[in-house]
This record gives structure tokens, C-alpha cells and sequence, in this order.
């Protein structure tokens, strides 16, 4: 259902411009502070990725100089987009990031949008730029959160299935909106801001598995960030860039629901209701319930991986679609892997940034393991429906017995969630990884905990300047 006469575009607009940081329930304050601190964590491990190192080299060529905005872990400040850019990649990097949950039973649960990654860059970078306070800062990532995943909500479903990312393409709208309410404008500035944003919109899942993945994220960052800089300058772009007939909706996606989008944007806000997932292993979300199960397995039967005869992990049709190398060859093909992630959890009992290294997915115990893990498609998990993320764990051990488990939904999740201090040990792990000291970390977390009273967003940020 669309509803031709709906001003959606204005309608988004509007809310960008009209919602105050009053306007953010406590609870959505607390949650959003969860994502923050794991969005910063991830920008600092993702600065020490082979991605990060080309970030930096491609910063070099275009002889930026020095701005404004900070970019994390690599001791430089550029201009606004460019910060946004390299950190968007940042935080995506190792696909560690957070996920936004669907709806909808025809929505794959898990695989709309990373709403962190497009949304803190560019309200970081802009915040510093124009001098923002944390309060600034915390509304406008909401702000960006919010839009992002209720236009992913809203696409129709061959947006995603047909190959486009959706964390690059929705994430655009959610980085200018966030730049936007930093900037200031109008609602009829913003308009332009979000089709600027819309004609800039793209990203193909066919890359997942390379850094190309990543990049999205953080090309849809400096893009948002581009199209509100754009727009405060006066160039013109279309008003209705969500809903007309070759508008976003229907070109990217033939289609949407104006019921998922239109007088719901903070009714409730996403995060309260479905939710945002934060990821306790870097790799795709989808293998992340069955990871859950198999842990909880190996923990409860004493499983030792040399006495696996063979294992069965069936999901619905549409999770294959994600998780599609099945004999990986590197670490980024690895967590587009179901196979890999069982064989690691059975050979190491652990799953972190140390086990998906090109290393570790070459070595024999590890493609020996692969090789006794069958990925299938399951009738039951299939009826379960998109919007869960069903997996069916069947392992039959070398002495006959078996066991057996299932999972709807993974650690990290709304519904088995991970507390702030949770999320900070990973946080601390991910700082750890890149090299930044404890103290510098312990500083950090406790301001994120309270980051609407700092005076000056540059209080945070110049603690992440510099990483190992």
C-alpha cells in the first residue's frame, strides 16, 4: 500500500527537523548507547584491517590536508565526508556491527540494515564539525537510526533478495538525515538533502565476502553527509524522492508499504520496538543464532571437536542467500560462512576477531572440519517464517549418540540482549585489538554511559584519534 497522496519525503523531513532530543524515551537513549560505544569500538579494530590501511593510503592521494573531523584510530582529522567515509568502513569492517531486526514475516529477520555504521560516522564527523555537544550528536544518530530502518522496513523485499545491500542504500538517508539536523536546516532544505541522498543510494550484495562491503557502508556515510552539504548550498533535487513513481521506493524496490514508514517514525522508535541486535562474533548476523546454539551445545554435552562424526545445521531458504561461501579461502569470505562458523566454535570453543584471520581459515583442522558440516535448507525453519532467524543444529557423534538444538534468535539480540557492561567488554577487546590503552578505553566507555551531558562531542572523539 502506498497512499498517492502521502507527502512521505516531507513527512521525513519534518520529523528530522521538529524532533528535539526531549522527544527520545529513556530507554532508547540507554539502548542508543549500547550501539554507540560498539560503533566506536568497531571503528578502532576496523582501523588496524587491511581495509583501513587502503582508507588511509586513498586519504593520502587526494591530498586532503587537515579538518575538522576526526578520523578514528588513525591520528588524522579531514573534512566532514571524508571522516565519515573511513570511519563508515571502519565500523563495518569485520561485519561486527549491529543489526536491525524486521518486522514483518516477508522481511529476512536480520538482514535489512547495519544502522550504526552509515548513521555515527556522519554524525560524528558533522558534530564536530559544527561544534555539536554530546546531546547534538546522540539526537541526530537517532534520528538517522530511526529513518534508516523504517525505510528498510518499508522497501519492498525484492530490494534486498534481488541484490542490493540495504545498509548502503538506506543507510544514505539515515547519514544525511543525521547531517542535516547537526547542519540545521529547514524541512525544505532537508527534502533535498534525502534526494540528493537518494540518487546516491547503491551497494550490491554480490560483494559481500570483500571489502567492497564494508565500503558501502562507508561510501553511504560521506554520501549522506555530501547530499546535506549539497543541499545547505543551494542545489536543487526533487521533493518527493521517497514515493514518487521513479522514486527510491519503487526503483530500488518496485514497491513499499506506506503502513512501515508514514506516522511511524518514533512510534515507536526502532530501537525500543523490534529492536537493534548487537553481534557477540564478527561475522554475518544470520550464523549467529545457530553460533548461540552451538556454543550452548558444546558447553552442556562436553563436546570435543574430534569426536564429530557429522553436523546438520538447516535455516530457511532465504538464509543461504547471505551465507554463501560454503569452502571459504579468507577471513571475510569466512563470515559469510555457516560452515566455518560451526567448525570454529567446535575446533577453538571461541569466535572473535583473533579466529576470522586468513590464517586461521587456511589451516588443515579447519577445512577438515568444514568438510563434515552440511548447510541446508529445513521445512521447519522455513515455516518459523523470515522475520526469526531459525536454526536447527543435528550432530551425530563418531560414537552414535546425537544431539540436537535450536535457535530463533542469537546472544546480542532484544531477545537475549547484551547489558551495557557487556557490550564494554567488547568494546574493551575490540580497543585491546587496535591497541589503545586501558585507560583510554575505560575513558571512553564511561563517557558514551553519559554521553548527553558532554559540552563538546570533541571530548569523546579526541580520545579515538590515535590507535595502537
Amino acid at each position: 500500500m502506498t497512499g498517492p497522496d502521502i507527502k512521505l519525503t516531507k513527512y521525513v523531513a519534518e520529523f528530522v527537523v521538529n524532533t528535539g532530543a526531549g522527544d527520545l524515551p529513556a530507554n532508547v537513549i540507554e539502548l542508543g548507547k549500547k550501539s554507540i560505544l560498539d560503533g566506536l569500538g568497531l571503528a578502532l579494530s576496523g582501523a588496524v584491517a587491511r581495509s583501513g590501511e587502503l582508507v588511509r593510503k586513498h586519504l593520502d592521494m587526494l591530498n586532503l590536508g587537515t579538518g575538522p573531523a576526526t578520523v578514528i584510530g588513525a591520528n588524522r582529522k579531514v573534512s566532514a565526508r571524508f571522516a565519515a567515509f573511513a570511519n563508515g568502513v571502519g565500523i563495518h569492517a569485520d561485519d561486527y556491527d549491529d543489526t536491525q531486526l524486521a518486522v514483518a514475516t516477508d522481511r529476512v529477520y536480520g538482514l535489512l540494515t547495519h544502522p550504526t555504521a552509515p548513521a555515527l560516522p556522519a554524525a560524528l564527523a558533522v558534530g564536530e564539525t559544527v561544534g555539536a555537544t554530546g546531546r547534538d550528536v546522540m539526537l541526530a544518530y537517532h534520528l538517522g537510526v530511526e529513518i534508516e530502518c523504517k525505510i528498510a522496513e518499508a522497501i519492498d523485499p525484492r530490494h534486498y533478495q534481488t541484490g542490493f545491500h540495504a545498509t548502503a542504500t538506506c543507510g544514505t538517508f539515515a547519514a544525511a538525515a543525521a547531517s542535516a539536523k547537526l547542519m540545521k536546516l529547514d524541512v525544505e532544505t532537508t527534502q533535498r538533502a534525502l534526494s540528493l541522498a537518494g540518487s546516491q543510494s547503491a551497494g550490491l550484495r554480490e560483494n559481500f565476502g570483500t571489502m567492497t562491503k564494508p565500503f558501502h557502508a562507508g561510501r553511504s556515510s560521506e554520501s549522506g553527509v555530501a547530499a546535506a552539504q549539497f543541499a545547505e548550498s543551494g542545489w536543487t533535487a526533487a521533493g518527493t524522492i521517497l514515493e514518487a513513481p521513479r522514486g527510491f521506493f519503487r526503483a530500488a524496490g518496485g514497491g513499499y508499504d506506506s503502513k512501515a514508514i508514514y506516522q511511524k517514525l518514533g512510534a515507536p522508535w526502532t530501537f525500543a520496538e523490534p529492536g537493534i541486535s548487537i553481534k557477540p562474533h564478527p561475522s554475518g548476523s544470520l550464523t549467529h543464532p545457530g553460533m548461540t546454539e552451538m556454543l550452548r551445545l558444546i558447553k552442556e554435552h562436553k563436546i570435543k571437536a574430534q569426536d564429530v562424526k557429522r553436523v546438520r545445521v538447516g535455516t530457511n531458504s532465504n538464509m543461504p542467500n547471505a551465507l554463501i561461501h560454503h569452502r571459504p579461502t579468507d577471513e571475510l569470505q569466512a563470515k559469510f560462512s555457516m560452515e566455518f562458523c560451526m567448525a570454529i566454535l567446535l575446533l577453538k570453543g571461541h569466535a572473535g576477531l583473533a579466529e576470522f584471520t586468513d590464517e586461521v581459515v587456511a589451516q588443515p583442522d579447519v577445512k577438515a572440519m568444514i568438510e563434515k558440516i552440511d548447510f541446508v535448507v529445513d521445512d521447519v525453519a522455513e515455516k518459523a517464517g523470515y522475520h526469526k532467524m531459525t536454526t536447527i543444529i543435528d550432530i551425530e557423534l563418531n560414537n552414535g549418540q546425537k544431539i540436537s538444538g535450536r535457535s530463533d534468535f542469537g546472544k546480542g539480540s532484544p531477545a537475549n540482549p547484551m547489558t551495557y557492561d557487556e557490550v564494554a567488554f567488547k568494546f574493551r577487546e575490540n580497543a585491546d585489538y587496535a591497541r589503545v590503552s586501558k585507560s583510554v578505553s575505560d575513558q571512553v566507555v564511561n563517557m558514551v554511559r553519559d554521553l548527553e551531558s558532554l559540552k563538546s562531542i570533541d571530548e569523546l572523539t579526541k580520545l579515538l584519534l590515535k590507535a595502537g
